[in-house]
């Protein structure tokens, strides 16, 4: 595969990885709506998806039926919206099928990620969300060695309350010690129930082990994000995501979270 010789990232203002140890945390979703909300902020965004076996992205965005183009800098991402201001690349993209499985062995897949990560044609964005497959295997290494050379800003941890899944992304920020990745903190997702009949919040998964988590390994902590069944319903209808998302329980909660990644990255590009 070609490397073309000015960067594709190299108009890419700042990169993040949403990382977690485990499987089923709604690192997706979680990046889905950091990229709303950083839209919402007057922000252009892209998304690169390299979860290989669960690239759920284009679904979120309604996008799934999209082919991604090449042209003469590699692959041109998908626009999800009338203004371009988030685009995707996804492995979804280029399966033949939406049900095929990438049935592959390790140095094919982290061949791939390394294309992924310089074959996108991004053009001028302010931050690039990274959406990981779970765990701290292979394809992690080779995202994350894939990205060191246009050094990312950090990684954003996600974790939902309870000790198992606390004690999975504790794993997690031993690995970004060991490669070298920032921690720019912490967040708590599926954190409490709001009721769409009478608004009260119900603490399902227990509360507080991702604050704690933060505590422990000196990390900042970013918040909790509630689960909205309304925001898991309309993408799951696949009614407009974009538009429903600031009308969710989740925005707030979102918004405080990107304002400290602005407040972060403006400190440090001062």
């Amino acid at each position: 595969s070609f490397l073309p010789e000015r960067s594709n990232l190299a108009g890419v203002r700042h990169i993040l990885l949403v990382l977690s140890g485990k499987g089923g945390v709604g690192k997706s979703t979680i990046a889905t709506e950091l990229a709303l909300s950083l839209r919402y902020s007057g922000k252009k965004v892209g998304i690169l998806d390299v979860d290989l076996c669960g690239p759920s992205i284009p679904r979120m965005f309604r996008a799934q039926d999209n082919d991604v183009h090449q042209c003469d800098s590699g692959w041109v991402p998908v626009f999800v919206d009338q203004d371009k201001s988030i685009s995707l690349m996804s492995i979804g993209f280029l399966l033949e099928k939406p049900d095929d499985a990438v049935v592959w062995r390790g140095p094919k897949k982290n061949a791939l990620i390394k294309q992924f990560v310089a074959g996108g044609a991004w053009g001028d964005l302010d931050f690039l969300i990274v959406d990981t497959p779970p765990g701290t295997s292979d394809e992690h290494i080779s995202t994350v060695e894939a990205l060191r050379p246009y050094k990312p800003l950090g990684a954003i941890l996600v974790t939902t309350p309870q000790a198992v899944s606390v004690g999975d992304v504790r794993r997690e920020l031993t690995f970004c010690k060991k490669t070298g990745l920032r921690v720019l903190g912490i967040v708590e997702n599926m954190s409490g129930f709001v009721c769409p009949h009478c608004s009260e919040c119900t603490n399902i998964f227990s509360k507080g082990g991702g604050e704690e988590l933060a505590k422990h390994a000196g990390v900042p902590f970013l918040g909790c994000v509630p689960l909205d069944p309304q925001l898991s319903q309309s993408l799951e209808e696949g009614r407009d995501f974009i538009q429903e998302f600031p009308k969710s329980s989740a925005f707030p909660a979102l918004a405080h979270i990107t304002q400290q990644i602005l407040d972060g990255t403006l400190q440090r590009s001062s």
